[in-house]
């Protein structure tokens, strides 16, 4: 859940006797954008091999099957960090957003308008997929660092370490979000304000 709130200033407009824009707001960019999909697609290279030998993974193979390897883990984090670059490049345009702001008279202090815009946008988003990047691979081979470090039995590590663990929490933390917006398209002012459950938003504003 962690951004990089980027500044954006809105142009003011003056429309007769009203005045539109003129403020500021933040533009919010994920440090882990590509999610759980980079764990899922380099446990799907890892895979291959063992299907040329036959779901045995004897051999060379062996490398690829066995989570307490240490060319398993290195393998597994270099293909981590490689998919979260191209995930994210997939699913992530600068230049439309760029384009966006423009459209909207919005602007990055000291950044002009367009391409300029869209290449300071891409660079901050490059700075922070890295460390998303290493962190999805500490998460991915966790499961093999537990059974090194406290003799844990495969099946253990597996199901309640790396990439289980991750998308637990992120279906948590999507489940408290969709319940927190269901709330105020309700305008359930008394229970945001007063009551026991308060949105992130409620509790921000009252610190």
């Amino acid at each position: 859940q962690g951004t990089r709130r980027v500044p954006v200033n809105y142009a003011k407009q003056i429309v007769g006797n009203k005045q539109f824009g003129g403020a500021r707001n933040f533009l919010p960019l994920k440090v882990n954008a590509a999610g759980v999909m980079p764990i899922i697609f380099a446990q799907a290279i890892l895979f291959l091999p063992t299907i040329f030998t036959g779901y045995r993974g004897s051999g060379w193979a062996s490398y690829f099957t066995d989570h307490t390897n240490g060319v398993y883990m290195v393998v597994y984090s270099v293909l981590v960090i490689a998919f979260t670059f191209l995930y994210t490049a997939l699913i992530f345009n600068p230049k439309q957003m760029a384009d966006d702001l423009k459209r909207n008279n919005g602007f990055i202090p000291g950044i002009k308008p367009g391409q300029p815009t869209a290449d300071y946008i891409g660079t901050i988003m490059d700075r922070i997929t890295l460390p998303g990047a290493v962190l999805l691979a500490m998460v991915g081979i966790m499961p093999g660092l537990f059974q090194l470090a406290f003799g844990m039995s495969q099946g253990f590590s597996t199901f309640f370490g790396g990439t289980s663990l991750l998308i637990m929490v992120g279906v948590i933390l999507d489940t408290l979000q969709q319940i927190e917006t269901q709330l105020l398209m309700r305008q359930y002012d008394g229970l945001m304000s007063s009551g026991r459950i308060q949105g992130r938003q409620a509790v921000a504003s009252g610190m």
